[in-house]
């Protein structure tokens, strides 16, 4: 009993020690900077409404369950057909949309290149030996930070690791203009060697500008955290981003609400919305829509255009990989709601593009 007790104390010790000094972990956000917020309440941030993001025993059960259940469609059975990332159309004059995956995307907009939680790397976790890994793509990946050009900024949602990535920023910060982040998230950026004069922070309903490009951060219904007692110390939500000729709403992670409205009321109606449904279950729909919510998120915020984001990439949930996009396709045609689907790596020009029909690649 006394090895074991002594075994425990050590581990403890080794694991405090891991996470307080491997810098993955990000950094600690200052309490005393947010504490006059009112969605900052005894040293965390909360949502608009009140969310219940707690699951008891027979939840944790259900989960132990389902993960050792076997069930073939919560990976690609192969490799996910990608395109070929065309940088002369990216870089060239008009206005564009390119998804690397997930909840990354490479927007261009008035000359400005905007990159959008650019979560590159190969694995949704703080260590390598463990997580979910990217699936396999039918072109490579990994050469797109080398590549990258000069990005005017940077936007994040929020801390979790399939969103803020530690090797992406460090390959990336050098060639990045500024960051815009949620309350909070600085401190990840900072310990990280980005300068602080790079970074704005704002709270839900802050607006900044970037040059001529007006840019606002929304709330949504979520929870933040990458350590395991820094949950919710650092803020969550989703963006709009306005051009001289095209607005854009991101939602960020979260549930469905009434925030959708608000959103559209005040700013919409937006040219193309890329609104999170994927990595979804009962024991979590407070934090995380469904297809079907998504797409009435895209029509509550007065969306023009949807792209269905948070897939394609990992899977972090226990539904089949693109069911997720099947079932978004079939809501959007019954709402008559245009959903642009195009292929992880491919351009779409936002003058001429839209309105294209994508074949389902997924299958």
């Amino acid at each position: 009993m006394i090895y074991l007790f002594v075994f425990l104390i050590l581990l403890c010790i080794a694991i405090a020690l891991f996470v307080n000094l491997n810098p993955v972990f990000g950094g600690r956000p200052n309490k005393e900077l947010y504490k006059h917020f009112n969605n900052y309440v005894n040293g965390k941030f909360i949502n608009e409404s009140e969310t219940e993001m707690s699951m008891g025993v027979t939840d944790i059960f259900s989960m132990l369950r389902d993960s050792i259940k076997n069930n073939n469609e919560r990976n690609p059975a192969s490799e996910i057909p990608v395109s070929v990332i065309d940088w002369e159309k990216i870089n060239s004059e008009k206005d564009s949309l390119t998804w690397f995956g997930h909840s990354a995307f490479l927007l261009s907009i008035d000359n400005k290149k905007l990159l959008l939680d650019p979560m590159l790397g190969q694995i949704a976790s703080p260590v390598s030996f463990a997580g979910s890994k990217r699936y396999r793509y039918s072109e490579k990946m990994s050469s797109i930070l080398d590549e990258m050009p000069f990005i005017d900024a940077v936007f994040i949602t929020h801390d979790h690791y399939d969103h803020l990535d530690y090797q992406s920023i460090i390959k990336l910060k050098n060639k990045v203009g500024h960051f815009f982040v949620p309350l909070g998230v600085s401190a990840h950026l900072v310990r990280w060697g980005v300068q602080k004069e790079k970074i704005t922070e704002l709270n839900w309903w802050q607006e900044a500008t970037l040059q001529d490009i007006q840019v606002t951060f929304l709330p949504s219904k979520h929870f933040s955290g990458r350590g395991i007692f820094n949950r919710d110390t650092t803020l969550w939500g989703g963006w709009a981003i306005f051009g001289k000729h095209i607005s854009f709403y991101t939602s960020g992670d979260g549930g469905y609400g009434e925030h959708f409205k608000k959103i559209g009321e005040k700013y919409g109606p937006f040219d193309i919305t890329l609104i999170e449904g994927a990595q979804y279950d009962r024991r979590w729909s407070s934090v995380h829509m469904i297809p079907e919510e998504a797409v009435q998120a895209h029509v509550n915020v007065k969306g023009k255009n949807m792209m269905l984001m948070h897939w394609g990439a990992f899977t972090l949930a226990f539904h089949g990989w693109k069911e997720p996009v099947e079932r978004a396709v079939e809501e959007a045609k019954k709402s008559g709601v245009n959903l642009i689907v195009p292929k992880i790596g491919e351009t779409v020009i936002i003058e001429s593009d839209l309105n294209n029909q994508f074949s389902s690649w997924w299958d």
